[in-house]
């Protein structure tokens, strides 16, 4: 089957399926429910004395509700996937989805809540105002540069971790797979040159990552529709009000200020970041000739890749990632939020930042013991990975003092081991009782 065909193959089934179970995701009580009796403590009168004391000390909240393991994901429908500004209701179907796989991987309650707001100002203030519901946020398909500041915002305002997986999910799981590609290629970090094609938020997350990760600034390089970030782009003032984030990359970065487009970027890169539009054409194979020794190309548009992966190895690409499951290297975020939002949530952590972020992708990293060129990162379906990510992610937060509930690597890994797997034998025992209902034509 075709490139192509494929996709619409899997466009089709989304739809029947969508139809057919109308909604991903169920509500059901976690509590046994017997008899009369049991009403008076799980409501009322009982549930009163439980308010009086969250009253007393909010943080109890996260001990006697379900706060403790409850996230939101908010977004305002406004750059959802690579179709654009659809709007929330829209939205849903993505975020629900989001959900599904937080639940069954990660074994955290998500709850999916796309607003009305036209604004930034708007977001932050529903966001604020559902805080004492949850225990994180995942932000999810904002445009940018609003993401840039809702999340700025947030980090700042809020004492419950904020984190939008389109700049921070997607940034960490490219540097897990530039981790592992560079060690396939006997490079070092600070000598390699990486070049972003796409300066929206998770490439823009991604070069501030890497920086962290012990990148140097100057090595990296970023285009965007109007060429290569440089101190003397006509639209450089502009950049500085409007953009900052791209402003600060485009004076720290690209040392050799280099001018032009992406094929004047990718001369002598040892690696190519795309996450720019959904075109095939993009990335042209002759360009990976110009590139150093052992190319990488990572081509995330989704659905359709900047570089059909067959094209990029025929040009000379020796490891070659997409944001496709039926690609090799799935770069993917889903290898990643599961298991941070599990660990933030155990050590109830305030906060999540960039040295959480690396050391979350260097646990993604190690999980693939002997790397190779098809086989740089986990897929979604090597369960453990989860549970170590959790643990790696909330003893960072304890370290980072950012944890409300402190404790050893093992302690949190033995914990998200318990939640994750208890959740999953419960949906298990579901299935098995047909209770969810088999595919239709299956």
């Amino acid at each position: 089957m075709q490139d192509e065909e494929r996709t619409q193959k899997f466009n089709d089934l989304s739809v029947k399926y969508s139809q057919y179970y109308k909604g991903k995701i169920m509500i059901v009580p976690k509590v046994p429910i017997r008899k009369l009796s049991d009403f008076s403590y799980w409501y009322t009168p009982g549930i009163a004395e439980v308010s009086r004391r969250i009253a007393k000390d909010a943080d109890l909240s996260f001990d006697l509700t379900g706060r403790w393991n409850s996230i939101a994901i908010l977004t305002d429908g406004t750059r959802v996937l690579g179709i654009g500004n659809v709007g929330p209701e829209a939205a849903m179907p993505v975020m629900e989805g989001k959900a599904m796989i937080f639940n069954y991987l990660g074994g955290v309650n998500a709850t999916p809540i796309p607003i009305r707001t036209k604004t930034k100002e708007e977001f932050i203030t529903v966001a604020k105002a559902l805080e004492p519901s949850f225990g994180g946020y995942n932000l999810e398909d904002i445009e940018s540069p609003k993401c840039f500041y809702v999340l700025r915002d947030l980090q700042k305002e809020l004492n419950i971790p904020a984190w939008h997986d389109d700049q921070l999910g997607t940034a960490c799981i490219i540097l897990a797979g530039v981790i592992n590609s560079l060690r396939l290629a006997g490079k070092k970090i600070p000598d390699s040159r990486v070049v972003f094609i796409g300066s929206g938020a998770a490439n823009i997350a991604a070069a501030n990552l890497l920086i962290n990760a012990g990148f140097k600034a100057g090595n990296l390089v970023l285009v965007d529709s109007k060429g290569i970030l440089e101190p003397e782009r006509d639209d450089i003032d502009s950049l500085m009000v409007n953009n900052p984030w791209k402003y600060d990359l485009a004076l720290s970065t690209n040392s050799e200020r280099l001018k032009g487009g992406i094929l004047e970027s990718m001369k002598g890169a040892d690696i190519v970041v795309s996450a720019a539009r959904s075109d095939p054409n993009t990335i042209k194979q002759e360009w990976i000739k110009s590139m150093n020794d052992y190319p990488v190309i990572f081509a995330l548009a989704n659905p359709v890749p900047e570089i059909w992966p067959h094209v990029a190895k025929e040009g000379g690409a020796r490891i070659v990632a997409t944001g496709r499951g039926d690609f090799p290297n799935q770069i993917n975020n889903s290898l990643v939020f599961p298991g941070v939002f599990r660990g933030v949530l155990d050590s109830r952590s305030k906060g999540v930042n960039f040295s959480i972020m690396v050391k979350a992708s260097y646990e993604i990293a190690d999980f693939i013991e002997n790397p190779d060129n098809d086989n740089i990162v986990p897929k979604m379906t090597d369960l453990e990975l989860y549970p170590r990510v959790a643990s790696a992610v909330a003893k960072a937060t304890s370290d980072e003092g950012l944890a409300r509930k402190t404790g050893s690597k093992q302690k949190f890994y033995d914990t998200a081991k318990e939640i994750i797997e208890e959740n999953r034998r419960i949906f298990q025992s579901i299935m098995d009782s047909n209770l969810i209902k088999a595919l239709p034509g299956d």
